[in-house]
This record gives structure tokens, sequence and C-alpha cells, in this order.
């Protein structure tokens, strides 16, 4: 069927028809477990249909953008002779790496250092040698009843990360898994997946980046799931940089159980469109959960924040504090749930979302919420919108300092705590130099730089 044919229908029907050919190319992989899982979420993806602005989820994003294309799914990897991962990594620092490029794992880029009490590869490895904690675990916690886009993902679900950490196990080398679009061909649909456990007392750290390179249009629909054990830690920075013109649609979903930690640092600094769902579930007691993130949008970029935090257990703490900066005709939107059960007695749970906007065109909806079902509980949210001190201004110009890096250093100050919270001194380092030298043009970019 053509796109043509198809565009007299629905895109819906589209994605419908890409599946069954997909199925046909699985060969003896169609046979597997988790082909029962993909073919359930073809069906609930046809049933919901593209979200819309009547959803109250998605009030303020439009997704008629990403539905008025027809993307394709990446039949292999682009095909570079050489492929610099420098720009993309982190300076200095030991890290074990998983590049995929345009959806596909490259074993020649990647680089698996061996650790003892650490299963760490491909998805997709896992699936052929029939592991059975993949089947165990693998869409055990993301949402296909309900959410489109994970529906979407998990019928394409073809490789992406898989992450097994052992009970009592510290693994001090960062992960880091890169996400890379060839740009080779337009027009294509990725649907990585990932899948953290971390065991029972055990300590693991990641990085996911996303990156292109030479832009282009197209679609990355992520889908990740994180299991932290008791007495586990998980700490996990996501940077997003994709092309201006590219659709950024991330699900992350986690559990925690009794006793343990979860820390994330989202920065959002590419893509036309980007939405992050981020939900968490404090499972047990005594847990905690930090989530920080920060947006930096110019052009016609719009960036949605979606976080819920689910204290089903008491005496658990969680912390949330997002910022961001708008320029050009940017929109942001933040909308940050807590719900404390009945059950969740002596929860404490903090909410913060704070933005700056540099220009007349750019906006940002927030929209705060606390559900709180029990009694013996301190929770506090909040929301603010200003722009730059013009006094703080004065007095940096009066020592000298050039305009555009006189606001690029409050700008960054602003931001400065939500940096503060990356554990690892190397990405800090590479995340401010180019945070500040994006701030430094961001409003000249859209056409409306500061003037002496």
């Amino acid at each position: 069927m053509s796109k043509n044919d198809l565009k007299k229908q629905s895109v819906e029907k589209w994605y419908v028809e890409r599946f069954r050919r997909f199925e046909a190319s699985l060969n003896g992989s169609s046979r597997t477990p988790f082909h029962r899982v993909r073919r359930k979420a073809i069906e609930h993806f046809e049933r919901l249909g593209f979200p819309t602005t009547r959803d109250e989820e998605w009030k303020y994003t439009s997704v008629a953008p990403l539905t008025a294309q027809w993307f394709d799914m990446a039949a292999a990897a682009g095909t570079r002779a050489e492929i610099d991962l420098s720009p993309f990594l982190f300076e200095g620092m030991d890290c074990s790496l998983l590049v995929f490029v345009d959806g596909f794992f490259s074993e020649k880029l990647s680089l698996l250092s061996p650790s003892s009490g650490v299963t760490l590869g491909s998805l997709r490895e896992a699936f052929q040698r029939g592991d059975a904690r993949v089947n165990d675990y693998l869409a055990a916690l993301a949402p296909l009843e309900k959410e489109a886009f994970t529906a979407l993902n998990t019928a394409f679900t073809r490789d992406g990360s898989f992450v097994y950490v052992e009970k009592n196990v510290a693994v001090d080398q960062l992960l880091h898994i890169v996400h890379l679009f060839s740009g080779q061909k337009n027009e294509l649909a990725l649907h990585p997946r990932t899948l953290i456990i971390a065991g029972e007392g055990s300590r693991f750290r990641y990085a996911e980046s996303f990156h292109h390179l030479d832009g282009g249009v197209y679609f990355q629909n992520t889908v990740s799931e994180v299991f932290v054990q008791e007495n586990a830690s998980v700490e996990y920075i996501k940077i997003q940089d994709e092309s201006r013109s590219a659709f950024h649609i991330s699900n992350l979903n986690v559990r925690q159980e009794r006793n343990s930690r979860f820390n994330s640092v989202y920065i959002d600094l590419g893509g036309g469109l980007v939405r992050n769902n981020l939900n968490v579930t404090l499972n047990d007691s005594n847990c905690e959960t930090h989530l920080f993130g920060f947006y930096l949008g110019g052009e016609n970029q719009l960036i949605d924040n979606h976080t819920f935090i689910d204290h089903a257990k008491p005496n658990c703490f969680s912390n949330e504090l997002y910022k961001g900066i708008l320029g050009g005709r940017a929109k942001g939107v933040f909308n940050g749930k807590i719900l404390v059960r009945p059950d969740a007695q002596k929860t404490n749970a903090l909410q913060s979302n704070k933005t700056l906007l540099l220009s007349r065109d750019a906006s940002i909806n927030a929209k705060p919420q606390l559900k709180i079902y029990a009694d013996d509980v301190k929770c506090t949210h909040g929301a603010t919108i200003g722009q730059l001190d013009e006094e703080a201004l004065f007095y940096l110009r009066s020592r000298g300092i050039d305009l555009n890096s006189a606001m690029a250093m409050l700008r960054y100050v602003f931001v400065s705590d939500v940096f503060a919270s990356i554990p690892l001194p190397e990405a800090q380092q590479k995340l401010a130099d180019m945070i500040l030298r994006r701030l430094k043009t961001i409003e000249t970019e859209n056409g409306d730089g500061p003037k002496e």
C-alpha cells in the first residue's frame, strides 16, 4: 500500500502497515515470546491513535506536525566510512560505550569493558540468545494500554540497550549509551529501547545522549524501563541534542523498591518537537528520588516535560527541580504531578519549575499538581516565570564584561544548581562549556540579538 493510498485513511494505518512488513522481516524472531507483546502493542496503538490537544495530558502540545509526516523504519544503519564520536563523549573519562546508529547497535563503534557481575550489551543479542530476564522484565513497566508512543515503540522494538547488574555489585565505570542519526536518509522512525535492572544492593551510573550527524527530519521514539531493586542506587544523565527538524518522544518508567535511590538529570537542547515523559513509582518505604532538568529552546522549538512521581508507600522523599531558558518563538511545557497514596504517610515531596523568557514571543505553560490522600506529609510545589535581573546585568557590564558574555553568565548562574546535581565532573564541564556557548547566541540565532 502506497503513502498516497494510506493518506486517504489515517497516519495510524500507515504504521500498522509498516508493522506487517516489519513482522515479515523478523524471520525466526517472530516466534520469540516477546513478539506476542509486539502484536498486542500494535493493537493498542491502533485503538489509541496519536494524542491530540483534546487529551488533557497533551493539552499544550500538538503532535500534528509529527503526524503530518510519514516515517519509514530504517532497514539498516547508515553506512559511513568513519564516524568521529569525540564531540559526543566526555573528554578524559573512562566509559563503556554502547553506540547505536539509526537505531542499530554498532559493534565497531562500541566499547564494552567486561565487568564481573554485569551483563551489558545489545537488546537484540539478548533476544537472540533467549535471555530469560528480557522476557521477565521487558514491557513490565511501560504502559502499552494507555500511551500511544510507548505502544508504537514496543511494537517496533528490535534493538536497544540491556543492562543487568547483579546483587551487591558496585559498577564504578560509567556506561554511556550514544544514539546517532546518520542523516543519510530522511523521514526515518527510530524506536530504541532500554532495559536497566539494578539488583539488590547494587550501584550503577549511566548516561544516554541523542545526536545527529547531518541534521534532517526524523522521528526518535525512545522507551526505557529501569528497575531499582532493594538498597540499590541508579544515577542517570540524559542529553538530548537532536536536529532542529527532528521529533523526539521519550518515555522513561522507573520502579524503586525499599531503601533504593534514583537520580536523573535531563538536558534538552535540540529537537523541533520534544516530549519527555518521566514516571517514577516509589514502590516501597524509605525510597529517595531526585529529578533535575534543564531545557534551552529557541526559534520555533517546543519542549514539553511531563513528570509523575507516585508515592505508593510511607517514609519516602522526592525532590524535583526543572529550569528552562526560552528565546525566539520557543514554547515550553512543564507538567509535574505528585501522587501521595493513602498508605504513603511521612512523605516528603518537593517540586519546583522556573523559567526565563528572553523574548516577547517565547512562552511557557507550567502546571504543577499535587494529589494527596495521606494526612501526615510535607509537600510543596511552585512555578515561576521571569526575565534577567537588570541590576545584575548592569553590574557585570560596569566591570568591563561585554553584553553577550554578561547575559550568558547570568543565564548560566540561573541554571547552575541543576548542573551541580550532575555527579560526574567531566560531564559537568562538557555541558557547562556547551551551554555557555549557546547562551551567548540564543537570541542572535532567533533574530532578536542583544544590542550594545
